[in-house]
């Protein structure tokens, strides 16, 4: 992604009233889960494209009534199965655009009043970062700044899994919502980084996103100057947003993560990054490798261990959505030769990753 960045390189909302009954309302998901409210945005994405809404929800393996009201956290794996199916149905490569679009900064609950009521863009987004999890644990959001560039990413904790690569253009299209929330509807970044092959018709995205959309990409992001984190957000509330955060701080407490659950959410943003360095890692921690070792050793695992993890999954994914060659997939993974990144493939999964995406890459749309 750091190739991708480089190119770049060069070159007032609403107040909301944070009542007690939100929390009450809101659950913070557990890992692999996300808010009930992407189920809701696809059921009226497939409304409106005359769906057989019944068919595909049965093929999905979810129950009929999370279509309802309930605000009862689901799958982020079976929410991508459902796009996935979908998309196939309807012939619609881009449904997950139609789905994040669906998502605004208003219908985000408590994390939608933290972000409307912070200072500035920049403090809205490190909030984002850092909330995120309140309301999607299958995947983590990663902010970057890259000299006057800023890269905000989506990385799924999963990211072989099916519809994947629908899931995170569902992500950066809310994204985009999120941000034109807080600066105004004809915000648009510099460009898009989608880690899928362009389907036929890419009408859809640039009109959306109003920038260039680059497919084949190693992760998923959106790129945009940095000036834009010190635009103040008007009518932003301190104590509102104090008050927001509070509520999401002891959400947030109901669903502790472990050391290995923090890791491996640090290490599907750091993978295609270059930062995958467990002294690295120890360092953000406060801790040495040691300490760092022993911890998750406690945790009956080890740093080589999630960060084989993390580039086997990242790998699996390229190799299914984008049409990127082997080399590349291998540098963007951190592998000092393509043999290498073969060598460590077939070790993973018992064959070559040519033989793995010849049979298990779908038809392209």
């Amino acid at each position: 992604m750091l190739s991708s960045i480089g190119s770049y390189a060069n070159g007032g909302p609403d107040g909301v009233a944070a009542d007690e009954s939100s929390e009450e309302a809101e659950q913070a998901p557990s890992v692999g889960f996300i808010h009930s409210d992407v189920v809701r945005a696809s059921h009226t994405v497939l409304v409106e494209l005359g769906a057989d809404l019944d068919g595909l929800i049965a093929a999905a393996g979810l129950d009929r009534r999370l279509f309802d009201a309930s605000s009862k956290p689901v799958p982020f794996t079976a929410i991508g199965r459902l796009i996935a199916l979908a998309a196939d149905h309807s012939r619609c490569p881009h449904l997950g655009l139609l789905v994040g679009k669906q998502t605004t900064l208003a219908s985000l609950g408590l994390l939608g009043v933290l972000l409307r009521n912070c200072a500035s863009v920049g403090k809205a987004l490190q909030a984002l970062e850092a909330h995120a999890r309140v309301r999607d644990r299958g995947a983590v959001v990663g902010l970057g700044v890259y000299n006057d560039i800023v890269v905000l990413s989506y990385a799924p904790h999963e990211p072989e899994a099916e519809g994947a690569a629908l899931h995170l253009e569902r992500a950066l299209a809310t994204l985009t919502n999120i941000l034109r929330g807080l600066y105004g509807p004809d915000w648009a970044p510099l460009g898009v980084l989608l880690p899928r092959s362009a389907p036929r018709d890419t009408v859809p995205y640039t009109e959306f996103f109003g920038a260039p959309v680059r497919f084949d990409q190693e992760a998923a992001a959106l790129v945009f100057p940095a000036a834009l984190l010190q635009q103040p957000i008007v009518g932003a509330d301190p104590a509102l947003r104090q008050r927001a955060e509070d509520h999401i701080r002891r959400l947030e407490a109901d669903q502790p993560s472990t050391l290995t659950d923090k890791l491996r959410e640090y290490l599907q943003t750091a993978v295609t990054q270059q930062r995958c360095r467990v002294e690295r890692v120890a360092r953000l921690r406060l801790v040495n490798r040691r300490t760092l070792s022993r911890h998750l050793q406690a945790e009956g695992t080890s740093f080589r261990r999630l960060a084989n993890e993390a580039q086997f999954r990242v790998a699996k994914q390229l190799l299914i959505d984008t049409s990127l060659a082997l080399g590349q997939i291998s540098a963007a993974l951190d592998f000092s030769e393509p043999a290498a990144f073969t060598h460590a493939f077939r070790r993973w999964s018992g064959v070559t990753p040519s033989a793995w995406r010849q049979a298990n890459r779908p038809e392209q749309q």
